[in-house]
């Protein structure tokens, strides 16, 4: 298991938050079922970044709070690699701040259920529609309940 992270952020306490990474990805591989040992990149960001991130790539003028760019997406290359390679995950760390407040809750936990929130996105999690959605945010907090919790 191997996460790669990156702090773009202009403040390092941000990077204290990596050991949370760790469990909410043992949890969920194990949760999921996921055989392979598995990568990811963390990348903490601010709203500027992420709002031309969210621009460029989503068409969306605006900032966002978590984007994920999976490996996976699209047809599959054929070759068995040893480690799964899932892709990118961008918190917005303006984004846990402000939601933490609004929310009611630490920033340890919404930290983490961003980051939960984009793995899943990773792993093709999705929630266009309620069911989804449903399904989703109850893994969501499944994942999240010893490890961040409300």
């Amino acid at each position: 298991m191997e996460i790669r992270f990156i702090n773009q952020s202009q403040e390092k306490r941000w990077n204290n938050y990596r050991n949370y990474l760790k469990p909410i990805l043992s949890k969920t591989v194990k949760r999921l079922s996921v055989e392979k040992e598995v990568a990811l990149s963390v990348i903490l960001t601010e709203d500027a970044e992420i709002h031309a991130i969210n621009q460029t790539y989503r068409n969306i003028d605006r900032p966002t709070d978590v984007i994920s760019f999976a490996m996976e997406e699209g047809e599959s290359s054929g070759i068995d690699f040893d480690v799964r390679e899932l892709g990118d995950i961008f918190i917005n760390v303006n984004a846990v701040v402000r939601q933490s407040a609004e929310y009611g809750h630490s920033l340890k936990r919404e930290f983490c259920f961003l980051f939960t929130h984009g793995l899943l996105h990773l792993l093709g999690y999705d929630h266009l529609d309620v069911a989804e959605e449903e399904k989703m945010f109850a893994l969501q907090e499944e994942i999240l309940l010893e490890i961040a919790k409300r």
